[in-house]
């Protein structure tokens, strides 16, 4: 029996949140989709587990498997980096994969392998959180996602990355470029950032603001993603639909009326 079955997959999520979900461009069945399913939501019950026995703290990445990862770490040369070092490197250059103009929307694609988000580049949460995770794995760093949701603001969801170096688990943002720390300067878990949100305002000038911070940190969730070789899953692409066309048009605008939900995905589900 799956002992986290009580706290596993999308129906954990906010209500608003799994309109958001049920209407994602992810193709059913495709890497994203089989990750949310896999979710195990993060909050007093599970604490424990998720720091203990959930994830390997061993890489089981093969060599050899992901070529095109393997030429990305070498080129950023990792070799005499500390643990420390090789997060910050891999993060560093995840977080510069936003394309330099804006992309139509029309022209817009949702997940695919690391290797195509890498070449196509982007600067959507999902696709550099797991780009960031494969990355590390290849560095031999065990890594995980983190899927995080403010349940007072409407599409305010995002996806982190914690690493595991220096016998801790730490959470990193690859869009932010961001470390996150305890006051002494150690790795700070997700759990750390959820139960001691003014840990979020001592992190670096030029991340996400404090405010959007705290939000997100109420809620979070924590996948596996073991990198495996390209035929090992599902890397389908998907365009924008309709939904996500509408809301980021009016992200494009600035939100004119303000943030809200447009299809009263609070008062559905």
């Amino acid at each position: 029996m799956d002992a986290y079955h009580a706290y596993r997959g999308p129906r954990q999520l906010p209500r608003a949140y799994r309109a958001m979900f049920d209407n994602d461009p992810h193709p059913a069945g495709s890497i994203d989709r089989v990750l949310w399913e896999s979710m195990v939501r993060l909050c007093p019950a599970t604490a424990t587990a998720l720091y203990g026995e959930f994830t390997p703290t061993r890489v089981a990445y093969r060599p050899g498997s992901r070529p095109e990862l393997e030429r990305i770490i070498r080129a950023l040369d990792l070799g005499e980096r500390s643990e420390e070092g090789r997060v910050a490197a891999v993060v560093r250059f995840a977080s510069g994969l936003a394309p330099p103009s804006s992309v139509d929307l029309a022209e817009m694609r949702f997940g695919g392998s690391e290797e195509e988000i890498v070449a196509r580049g982007s600067d959507w949460c999902t696709d550099i959180a797991r780009v960031a995770c494969g990355l590390c794995q290849v560095a031999r760093l065990p890594s995980r996602l983190v899927i995080l949701e403010d349940p007072d603001q409407a599409y305010s969801g995002h996806t982190i990355v914690e690493t595991w170096r220096d016998g801790a688990w730490g959470a990193v943002d690859a869009v932010g470029n961001v470390i996150y720390r305890t006051e002494g300067g150690a790795p700070a878990t997700t759990w750390d950032l959820m139960s001691r949100p003014e840990l979020l305002d001592a992190q670096p000038v030029g991340s996400p603001t404090a405010g959007a911070r705290r939000g997100q940190f109420s809620w979070a969730a924590i996948a596996n993603y073991p990198l495996g070789a390209l035929d090992s899953v599902d890397y389908s692409v998907g365009a924008i639909n309709q939904y996500y066309r509408t809301i980021l048009t009016m992200s494009e605008q600035g939100w004119p009326g303000g943030l809200r939900w447009l299809f009263g995905e609070d008062h559905t589900h």
